[in-house]
C-alpha cells in the first residue's frame, strides 16, 4: 500500500502543478519520474523494486496499450492516405538507420559485441509520443506534423518487436523469452493487426442491432470494453499487444465517430493513469547505482542518441519531403524512448544473453535522460506554432457561457434514430 499512497500523493502534487507546467520546462511526467527514484532502495527506501518485478513490466505494458489505443483515434485514415508519404519515410528509412546509428556508437563507445549493439539499437528505436503531448495533442500545431509523429510511434513499436526478439536469440539467450521462429514472429504481429480490426468491427455492428444500444451515460464505456478484451485476447493467444491497440483505436474511431467521441475524456485520463504509474514505477528502478554502473563511453553514446542519432536518421529519411524546415527540425527532434523500450529492454534483461545487464544499464539510462530532454521541450516548442490555452487554462473567452451539443447516443433503437435527423 506504501507505492499507491506515493501514487495518490505524486497524483495530486503533479495535479496541482500541471497549470504551472504547461507554461513553463516543468514537466508533470518528470514528476512522476522524479517521486519514484525518492521513495526507491536508493534514497528513502520505502517502496522496494528491482528490474525483475513483475509490477515493472506490467505497468509498463499496460501504459504502452491504453497509449497506443487511445494515439490510434487520432488517426484518420482518409488524411493518411493523402499524407502517408512522410511516415512511411520515418518508418521505412529513418527507424532502420537510428537502429545501425545506434549500434555504432553503442558497439564503440560502450565495448558491447556487435549482435548486442544492434539489440540495443532496435529497443531504443521506437518513439513515444505521450512525453510530447503538447505537440501531438495541439490542433494548433500543424496537422501533417502531428500525423508524421503520431503515426511513426504508432506503428514503430510493433515493428521494432520481431528485431528484438531475433536479436535476443542471436545473442544466445539462456531462457524461452526469444526462442521463436521468424514464422510465429509474423504470425503474432499478423494475429495483432487482425484482432484489432476484427474486433471494433464487431462491437460496432453489435451497437446497430435494434435490441441493443448503450445508456448514454455508459457509452464511454463501450470502447474501453473493447479495448479491455482485445488486451486479454493479445496475451492469451501471444498476439501482438501494441499493434492491436493502436489499429484498434483507429478502425473504432473509423466505423463509430460517436464512439470516439464519448471516449476521449474517459481514455486520454486513463492513458495518463496509465502512463504516470509506469513512470512512477520505472522511476523506482533509477537507483544510484544504476547510473554509477554505467560507464564515460555510455554515457556519451547516451547524449548521442538523444541529440544526434535520432534527429540526423529522421532529417535523412526526410530529404526531399513537402513539409517545411521548422516542422522538419521539431519531428527529429521528438523522438522520445518511452514505455515500448522499457518493455523491451526488460526483455533483454530477462534472456539472460551474455551482456544483457550492460545494454539493460544503457537502455534505462537513455530512456530516462529521453524523458527529461522532452517532456520538460515540448511546451516551449509548440509556442514556436503560436500554440495557446496549453494545459487549458481559462481564459477570459472560457468563462462566457458557451451552446452545448448533444451528444450522439449509440444506439440503433428507432426514437434515437430519429433525434438523429432532427437539425
Amino acid at each position: 500500500m506504501v507505492l499507491v499512497a506515493v501514487f495518490g500523493v505524486a497524483l495530486l502534487v503533479a495535479v496541482l502543478l500541471s497549470g504551472l507546467a504547461a507554461r513553463t520546462v516543468l514537466s508533470t511526467s518528470l514528476l512522476f519520474l522524479l517521486g519514484g527514484a525518492l521513495v526507491s532502495d536508493g534514497f528513502l527506501g520505502l517502496i522496494h523494486i528491482t528490474a525483475g518485478s513483475e509490477i515493472v513490466s506490467v505497468t509498463a505494458d499496460l501504459a504502452l496499450f491504453a497509449v497506443l489505443f487511445t494515439d490510434g483515434m487520432h488517426v484518420s485514415f482518409p488524411k493518411l492516405r493523402q499524407n502517408w508519404r512522410n511516415p512511411a519515410r520515418a518508418l521505412g528509412l529513418g527507424m532502420p538507420l537510428a537502429m545501425a546509428g545506434m549500434a555504432v556508437i553503442t558497439h564503440y563507445l560502450v565495448g558491447l559485441d556487435w549482435t548486442t549493439s544492434f539489440l540495443v539499437g532496435a529497443v531504443l528505436a521506437p518513439t513515444d509520443p505521450v512525453f510530447a503531448s503538447a505537440i501531438v495533442g495541439r490542433k494548433e500545431v500543424p496537422a501533417r506534423l502531428r500525423q508524421l509523429l503520431n503515426v511513426e510511434s504508432g506503428i514503430n513499436d510493433g515493428l521494432a518487436l520481431p528485431v528484438v526478439l531475433l536479436l535476443i536469440a542471436a545473442a544466445g539467450p539462456t531462457s524461452g523469452q526469444a526462442d521463436a521462429s521468424v514464422g510465429e514472429i509474423a504470425l503474432e504481429l499478423g494475429l495483432g493487426l487482425v484482432f484489432g480490426a476484427v474486433l471494433p468491427l464487431l462491437v460496432a455492428g453489435l451497437v446497430r442491432l435494434r435490441l441493443l444500444g448503450a445508456e448514454p451515460k455508459l457509452q464511454p464505456l463501450l470502447p474501453l470494453a473493447t479495448g479491455i478484451i482485445l488486451y486479454a485476447l493479445c496475451h492469451l493467444t501471444h498476439a501482438n499487444p501494441y499493434l492491436a491497440a493502436f489499429s484498434a483505436g483507429a478502425v473504432l474511431a473509423s466505423v463509430s465517430p460517436e464512439a470516439k467521441t464519448v471516449f476521449e475524456p474517459l481514455g486520454e485520463m486513463l492513458a495518463e493513469l496509465a502512463k504516470f504509474a509506469a513512470l512512477l514505477v520505472f522511476g523506482a528502478l533509477l537507483t544510484p547505482a544504476l547510473f554509477g554502473d554505467l560507464s564515460v563511453g555510455g554515457y556519451a553514446a547516451v547524449v548521442l542518441a538523444i541529440v544526434l542519432i535520432r534527429p540526423a536518421s529522421l532529417l535523412v529519411s526526410l530529404l526531399g519531403a513537402r513539409i517545411e524546415r521548422r516542422e522538419k527540425l521539431v519531428a527529429a527532434w521528438f523522438g522520445p524512448k518511452g514505455f515500448a523500450s522499457v518493455v523491451y529492454g526488460l526483455l533483454v534483461l530477462q534472456a539472460g544473453i551474455p551482456q544483457g545487464e550492460q545494454a539493460y544499464t544503457l537502455i534505462a539510462v537513455c530512456i530516462a535522460f529521453s524523458i527529461i530532454a522532452h517532456s520538460s521541450t515540448d511546451v516551449p516548442i509548440a509556442r514556436l506554432f503560436d500554440v495557446e490555452d496549453l494545459a487549458g487554462i481559462p481564459t477570459d473567452d472560457d468563462h462566457a457561457p458557451k451552446p452545448t451539443a448533444p451528444v450522439p447516443a449509440l444506439s440503433s433503437a428507432p426514437d434515437q434514430e430519429k433525434r438523429h435527423d432532427r437539425p
